[in-house]
């Protein structure tokens, strides 16, 4: 299965100022198997170690944090030879073990000669912020779900995501109803490894579903683990009510949906940990569209996305064949999948997800993005439709944006406004 992200350990295994690296991300994205790939790829050995299941190896770290030491036992531990330059040496699940994480900084400091790639929950490793956490002494890479052009690939769709990656319009262009088709798929299936695999094998959609109840089951039994007690129940209804929020016409998370009469107050801190942990992205609100939307971002005001469009299906209980069919039922929930399945999108491309609406919230452009110094206003369109009324408004309102429109209709400028298909944003070129 092919990861964009590898030609970034690439790229970070050959800088001159390389630190310790930690790869993050939320569970089953596939950071293990992306490091043991990179390892046998481009080094002569690895020595792996899973800091989760094997308490010898967190001993090693409890003394001191001579990293000579740690690298002796963890060579006699794995029986590997340990070589700067020659050995990957992976310490996976290292949020299990918080001073191994502490380690990284001495590693920097004292043996920067070595290999080092850590990777984990990002709910455990966050939680070491602030005690021991090695600030400015690692680089740091973020591992998402498969993109739609990695689910492509490892779907048996290579030459589709080759011809989606070439930006040739007009070749595209006759492919849309194949393309629209997959991606269907894709809505269904998401962007989780385990899943991909499990559809890839015999294209069973059903048994893609399988796993993500199970990888459900396993996020659910990590709050129990690393979440104190008190916020336990309520982290619970804020990650329920996920599925609920975005199947709303106003996607604005209001915590009194979370429950009646609830405060920010009562569950902001819930919010807090499930976006620490990578299974949640807040799109917040702009006051107005201006560089760097960052500085003009609202602190109360945000749609909240799960981490996977797969996991959200799974989430919603929503049928397979509703997507696939196109069942007139599921017609109000396919904004929420399409939403969803654009701002992972945009996230997978390194780019950080704002939304405007007016103040009565009348007015709504879905997603702003800012790239090369230009702001992309961007209206998500699950199907074919070509009114952009909200998007229109909003470019009389602010001149010098540069409108898109995401939708199932094929690529074409309106002048004002560029149309991209859903299929192809993954391209970032396409459009920016």
């Amino acid at each position: 299965m092919e990861r964009q992200l590898m030609e970034q350990l690439v790229t970070w295994k050959d800088g001159k100022r390389r630190k310790p690296l930690i790869l993050n991300g939320a569970r089953q994205v596939g950071k293990t198997w992306l490091l043991k790939e990179f390892g046998g790829a481009h080094f002569e050995n690895m020595a792996y170690v899973s800091l989760d299941n094997d308490s010898l190896a967190r001993s090693f770290f409890d003394a001191d944090f001579d990293v000579k030491r740690i690298i002796s036992s963890l060579s006699l531990e794995l029986d590997a030879r340990i070589e700067p330059g020659k050995t990957l040496i992976v310490l996976d699940e290292i949020q299990a073990c918080p001073k191994a994480i502490t380690s990284l900084k001495y590693f920097c400091e004292n043996a920067p000669e070595y290999t080092v790639a850590a990777a984990g929950s990002l709910l455990g490793i966050s939680a070491t912020e602030g005690t021991g956490f090695p600030v400015g002494k690692v680089n740091m890479l973020d591992l998402h779900p498969l993109s739609f052009l990695e689910f492509l690939k490892g779907t048996g769709g290579g030459r589709f995501a080759d011809l989606i990656a070439s930006g040739d319009e007009q070749a595209i262009n006759p492919f849309g109803g194949k393309l629209s088709a997959i991606l269907k798929q894709y809505y269904v299936v998401g962007g989780m490894p385990a899943a991909v695999e499990a559809f890839a094998e015999d294209e069973d959609v059903r048994a893609a579903r399988e796993v993500q109840r199970e990888i459900l089951g396993g996020y659910v039994r990590d709050f129990a683990k690393h979440i104190p007690a008190r916020l336990l129940g309520r982290t619970m209804l804020v990650w329920n009510s996920i599925p609920r929020h975005l199947s709303q016409e106003n996607k604005k998370f209001v915590f009194g949906q979370v429950r009646k009469g609830a405060r920010a107050s009562d569950f902001e801190e819930s919010l807090v940990w499930l976006e620490q942990a990578g299974l949640v992205r807040k799109a917040r609100r702009v006051s107005k569209p201006a560089i760097p939307l960052s500085a003009y971002c609202e602190r109360c005001a945000y749609k909240v996305f799960m981490v996977d469009v797969g996991l959200l299906g799974a989430a919603s209980g929503l049928e397979p064949e509703a997507v696939l069919e196109g069942n007139r039922v599921y017609t109000k929930f396919k904004g929420a999948l399409t939403e969803q399945y654009v701002c992972q999108e945009l996230v997978a491309a390194g780019l950080s997800p704002y939304y405007w609406s007016t103040e009565n919230s009348r007015g709504e452009v879905d997603f702003l993005v800012q790239s090369k110094g230009e702001i992309y206003p961007i209206e998500v369109k699950a199907e074919e439709n070509l009114r952009s009324k909200s998007l229109r408004a909003f470019n009389e309102r602010y001149e010098g944006m540069s409108p898109r429109r995401f939708s199932l209709s094929s690529f074409r400028d309106q002048g004002w406004m560029r149309n991209i298909p859903l299929y192809a944003i993954g391209n970032l070129g396409a459009w920016v």
